[in-house]
């Protein structure tokens, strides 16, 4: 117990081990009472102590010895990590010689076995060498290969894909996918995807059960507006976040626009979805389009959201309901979200007053096209909620004199 420290003699008698049951230690033993490689030299010395007979008897009492995997995998380790580190930094880099220097000296600290091997393993890697440009010939040749042959680790290659495609398929079907995994795999496969969902191959009334077989993690309204960020800024993580903070400027701003525009009444003390109901049957209105109504639908609003009263029962509505377009459905229990006759998925009452950034999300996921006759309203939602600019054709007369005058109003 004199070759121990005081720290150490203090911890093995708060442990209630003396002299007595020292020797009956094992490695763990000693690796529990004192973890971390700041104790490394408190360990090895109780384990000289420990084990001093017996290292007299072989000769080795003075040296200590790393297993040939575990002193790889801690130069590995070190290095990979070192790495990574470095080329995250804005200019790419990789480690430079005083800095693996520094690292050896620093591990010689927490490990003093490996130094008389260290240095030799650490300068054992070579620096990245530019690569030299291809001849005439050979540059030839690599512009004839296609990009449907290439099998390497990035996300972009086509057979890469479609192993990112078959494990989201294999988490979608288990009964609590993982969130994050999903997400993860949306975004690997992403390119692919959106390949498959605007080709011509599928015709547009077809094109939302056919996607929501291949992808049913779209049924998932948080899975929509990530797809919806991935497609207008990619680059922006917060996109969603700041998406719902100017939806609810522009939800509030409208109200007085309405009451402005009398088509509607001042904002009084109804619940969340009475007053939301109000602002959506009023959007159309605001923000009107020059299509004429289909004749089965009695309000363009109708294309928006319809509220189910208590003898209507939702599929028999479905069924009667002319439009192919995503569409709001009320219900006393909760909001459903339906595509033409087939029912997509549910969500809160309480978050009604969001579902048209949810229906957006699902124009944008699904690659659909807006209904003529509320054309100018989406097209407004678009440019001022989610900051996405309109092709030149589809800037139409209405849809000018409705920003135009929005605008006035907001400045």
């Amino acid at each position: 117990m004199d070759q121990l420290d005081e720290v150490t003699i203090a911890t093995l008698r708060a442990a209630k081990i003396g002299e007595e049951l020292l020797p009956s230690l094992t490695r763990d033993d000693i690796k529990d009472l004192f973890p971390g490689p700041e104790n490394v030299h408190r360990r090895r010395a109780i384990w000289l102590v420990v084990n001093k007979d017996e290292l007299k008897r072989l000769g080795t009492d003075n040296t200590v010895d790393l297993s040939k995997e575990l002193f790889c995998r801690l130069i590995r380790n070190t290095m990979c990590n070192m790495i990574s580190i470095a080329r995250t930094t804005e200019d790419a880099r990789y480690p430079n010689r005083p800095e693996v220097n520094a690292m050896a000296k620093r591990l010689v600290e927490y490990y003093p076995m490996i130094k008389d091997w260290l240095m030799k393993r650490l300068s054992n890697v070579r620096s990245p060498k530019k690569g030299t440009h291809p001849a005439k010939k050979q540059r030839r040749d690599v512009g004839e290969l296609t990009t449907s042959d290439y099998d390497g680790d990035s996300s972009a290659s086509t057979k890469s894909q479609a192993r990112h495609y078959k494990t989201l398929q294999e988490i979608c079907r288990s009964k609590k996918p993982n969130k994050a995994s999903v997400t993860h795999l949306l975004n690997l496969e992403f390119e692919s995807r959106r390949r498959f969902i605007t080709s011509d191959t599928i015709k547009e009334q077809d094109r939302p059960i056919k996607i929501l077989e291949a992808y049913s993690c779209f049924k998932d309204l948080d899975h929509v507006l990530d797809e919806l960020q991935r497609i207008i800024q990619p680059n922006n993580a917060n996109y969603v976040s700041e998406m719902r903070n100017r939806w609810d400027d522009f939800y509030s701003k409208v109200q007085f626009y309405g009451v402005m525009k009398k088509v509607m009444k001042p904002p009084k003390t109804l619940d969340g979805v009475e007053h939301a109901t109000a602002v959506f049957r009023a959007l159309p209105l605001l923000f009107p389009s020059s299509t004429t109504l289909p004749k089965r639908l009695g309000a363009s609003s109708e294309a928006v959201f319809h509220v189910l009263t208590a003898s209507e029962d939702p599929d028999a509505y479905l069924r009667q309901q002319p439009l192919s377009c995503p569409v709001l459905l009320v219900c006393e229990d909760n909001c459903m979200i339906a595509i033409g006759n087939t029912p997509v998925t549910t969500f809160d009452r309480k978050k009604f007053h969001e579902g048209l950034l949810y229906l957006l999300g699902y124009y944008y996921c699904l690659h659909l096209t807006y209904p003529k006759f509320i054309s100018t309203l989406l097209s407004v939602l678009q440019t001022e909620v989610l900051q996405d600019s309109l092709h030149d054709r589809d800037l139409t007369a209405s849809y000018k004199k409705a920003i135009a005058e929005w605008r006035s109003f907001i400045e």
